[in-house]
């Protein structure tokens, strides 16, 4: 499968992106630019501005697909070549000055996740993959951890904006931290995958995930030798729902955890 010209652009544009977000980062004003979406939900000028300088370099590009992007919803066709984009992925860490935030860029072709793109704004690196062709963070190869021991791991978590998804979310956590595990909320599931992927912790669990939020580190988590399933221990596909992704050495304990707690 040839995915040249479309990881160039999407590289491009997330990194167009990131530096538009970097350079209004610290004049963001959080008391005039935050609009509440939802519960839990948040949407400012920076998430429009990023969306609009993707949107606008894919589509020149690639007139024939469709996108799905969350500020703007679902673009054109769903099927074949479908952009899923989340343009500031971390919007509440950004508003409060946070640096823990990032652009998630991921293309589906005919349901599965091809290629996938993270900008992390904090570190400056930008994580790619490609299905079967592995995953990378610049020209050094991603690798998931080792770890095999619980009490030797770093485990994160988000939820999606349900009531039900923050439930299971604390449910979980007490599950977790009462266990004395290293397992904490960084706000920003990209990231989180990001940092799965290139060995750095060893799982995130995300109770409903959304597409556009996971879509690019879920790539790359499997590309870099992890394991990604729902909450039943299936392999995760292409669409919102609980996901679990890991270096593979813990999934099955983490696995157990979750089925105790929420069954």
């Amino acid at each position: 499968m040839s995915l040249v010209k479309e990881l160039k652009v999407a590289k491009l544009a997330a990194e167009k992106a990131a530096k538009y977000l970097k350079d209004n980062f610290e004049k963001f004003d959080r008391s005039k630019g935050v609009k509440i979406k939802g519960p839990t939900q948040i949407q400012t000028a920076m998430d429009l501005g990023s969306e609009k300088i993707i949107l606008n370099l894919l589509k020149k590009s690639f007139p024939t697909a469709g996108f799905w992007s969350e500020e703007a919803g679902k673009i054109g066709k769903q099927n074949g070549d479908l952009w899923i984009i989340d343009p500031l992925d971390g919007t509440t860490n950004y508003a409060l000055g946070l640096k823990s935030y990032c652009v998630s860029i991921a293309l589906a072709r005919n349901g599965k996740i091809v290629l996938g793109v993270v900008a992390v704004l904090d570190t400056g690196k930008l994580f790619f993959g490609v299905a079967g062709k592995g995953a990378w963070e610049g020209k050094k190869k991603l690798q998931v951890s080792q770890k095999s021991r619980l009490d030797e791991a770093f485990l994160t978590f988000c939820h999606g904006s349900h009531f039900s998804d923050l439930k299971t979310a604390i449910k979980l956590y007490q599950a977790f931290k009462l266990k004395g595990l290293e397992y904490r909320q960084i706000g920003s599931a990209a990231l989180e995958l990001s940092l799965v992927a290139s060995g750095r912790t060893e799982a995130i669990n995300i109770p409903g995930a959304n597409l556009y939020d996971v879509a690019a580190g879920a790539l790359l988590v499997q590309e870099a030798g992890g394991k990604v399933t729902d909450f039943t221990g299936k392999l995760w596909q292409a669409h919102p729902s609980d996901l679990l992704a890991t270096n593979k050495s813990i999934h099955a304990k983490i696995l157990t955890i979750i089925k105790k707690t929420i069954k």
